[in-house]
């Protein structure tokens, strides 16, 4: 089985937002990329709306038919129940500080057993599948076995700052992650810094990654290549077989 792709469409958003009114229209974008292939939307609302606003989230949620996932920080109350209230296919737990730019780094799975613990049952309790981002760490993913996670999202931005160097050597830590995870039984996700470049050798490496969601470096990729097209060029970097 193929890996899904999952287009997170923030920067769609901030673009919207930078100039007002509607321009790009989100749900056209977020309908065309389902046309044009892609498997899932991916959305991240943060406190301040800089790029994907609340009220999108509740806009998408009727228009989509692929997976619908949902990223954001659950120690923020609106996020929650933003959550619950349009219940997507899949909700990642990310733990990100108010007013960070970018997530960059994944959930301590230890610190934070019993809160994780509750959070994740709550959702799981409303049908949601959930997933927890995690650094490529055998102690933080046994961790996420303890609290009960459905999967876990690799954070990739170390492996993609090293690919270009030595990629077996970047891959590495991910490969001895993902293979513990499987072993007990979670689901494996992968995102942030994925790109048309360093994409095809991660999927191949990395046993059992049934999802990876890309925002930047698609949204990036599309200003030469055409949404259509670009999205197609991710499609065909899951689908390879294994040289």
């Amino acid at each position: 089985m193929n890996t899904k792709l999952s287009v997170n469409i923030n920067k769609i958003a901030t673009l919207r937002n930078s100039r007002g009114g509607n321009v790009p229209d989100l749900l056209k974008v977020a309908e065309d990329c389902e046309r044009f292939g892609a498997q899932g939307i991916t959305v991240h609302p943060r406190p301040d709306e800089r790029h994907i606003r609340y009220k999108d989230v509740t806009d998408l949620k009727p228009l989509l038919t692929t997976e619908f996932n949902i990223e954001g920080n659950p120690k923020e109350q609106k996020f929650v129940d933003l959550v619950l209230q349009v219940k997507p296919h899949q909700v990642t737990l990310v733990p990100d500080a108010t007013g960070q730019l970018t997530s960059d780094h994944g959930w301590d799975t230890v610190v934070n057993k019993a809160y994780l613990k509750d959070t994740i049952a709550m959702f799981n309790s409303a049908g949601i599948r959930t997933s927890i981002f995690v650094d490529p760490d055998i102690r933080m993913v046994e961790g996420a076995k303890d609290v009960g996670t459905n999967r876990i999202e690799l954070y990739t931005e170390m492996y993609a700052k090293q690919f270009p160097v030595n990629p077996q050597q970047a891959c590495k830590p991910y490969v001895e992650a993902a293979k513990r995870a499987s072993g007990l039984g979670i689901g494996i996700n992968a995102g942030h810094d994925l790109s048309l470049q360093n994409l095809r050798y991660f999927v191949e490496h990395v046993e059992g990654v049934l999802e990876v969601s890309i925002g930047h470096a698609l949204i990036a990729d599309a200003l030469y290549f055409g949404l259509e097209n670009t999205i197609q060029l991710y499609l065909r970097q899951l689908s390879q077989p294994k040289s």
